[in-house]
């Protein structure tokens, strides 16, 4: 790879030319094969969360999440009330196309526009779309709004550390991973150590592309399950 330099003979980063700041997002829907994004609206939204968060079985799905767990439904239409306000993080939630409910939501958050660095963030999957094609399709559509609508460069996923299972979504949603950052954060009364993910506009395309074959109808056997893994389908892709 050849390093550009200036004219002191120093080292600098590559040139992005045409580079114009980024439009902060905007997008009201976003719409899918299994599922749409919708703007968070704690009136519209609310009744169905609150039911899909509390068909689990206990409260580990909110430990490594700086809010809830939620056990009273007036506490967490507050909660939804102040996300909805909310600009950035920009809240989206998940709506199940079979069934017109709320089953989670997601976020855009840490914008930065002059940069074109953004982070996917606040992912709070129930029961009701874990281990669904929706799962990975609501991933997708805020992927693709990003980089294919919005022209961002770099789109991140940040976690505790030690919060295995979202790790491993980031690894499976075809995240690099860069590294921990220590005693970056202070939540829940105890230290959190970030781990950090990125996907850049340059892998996105063969990213877009295995999205696209694993989302596919022929992609699922009669009973649901997959006949590709995205890893799989990356692999093939690349």
């Amino acid at each position: 790879m050849s390093i550009t330099t200036n004219e002191y003979g120093q080292p600098i980063g590559a040139p992005v030319p045409g580079w114009s700041p980024r439009p902060l997002p905007s997008a009201e829907t976003l719409e899918g094969a299994y599922c749409r994004l919708e703007r968070l609206n704690a009136q519209r939204h609310g009744e169905d969360l609150y039911a899909a968060y509390r068909s689990a079985s206990d409260d580990r799905d909110w430990t490594y999440l700086s809010v809830g767990p939620f056990n009273d439904p007036q506490a967490f239409q507050r909660h939804l009330e102040t996300a909805e306000r909310s600009v950035d993080p920009r809240h989206y939630a998940v709506i199940d196309k079979r069934t017109g409910k709320a089953v989670g939501t997601l976020a855009l958050m840490r914008m930065e526009p002059n940069s074109g660095v953004i982070e996917v963030g606040f992912v709070t999957f129930s029961p009701l779309l874990k281990r669904t094609p929706i799962s990975t399709e609501a991933q997708f559509l805020l992927m693709a709004y990003c980089f294919d609508e919005l022209g961002y460069r770099r789109y991140e996923w940040k976690c505790d550390s030690l919060n295995a299972p979202s790790r491993a979504a980031a690894e499976r949603l075809g995240f690099q991973f860069e590294g921990v950052f220590r005693q970056v954060v202070v939540y829940k009364g105890r230290n959190r150590d970030t781990a950090w993910y990125s996907i850049l506009d340059s892998e996105w395309p063969v990213l877009k592309q295995a999205f696209k074959a694993w989302l596919a109808a022929d992609n699922f056997d009669a009973q649901g399950k997959q006949r590709a893994s995205l890893g799989e389908l990356r692999k093939r892709l690349s």
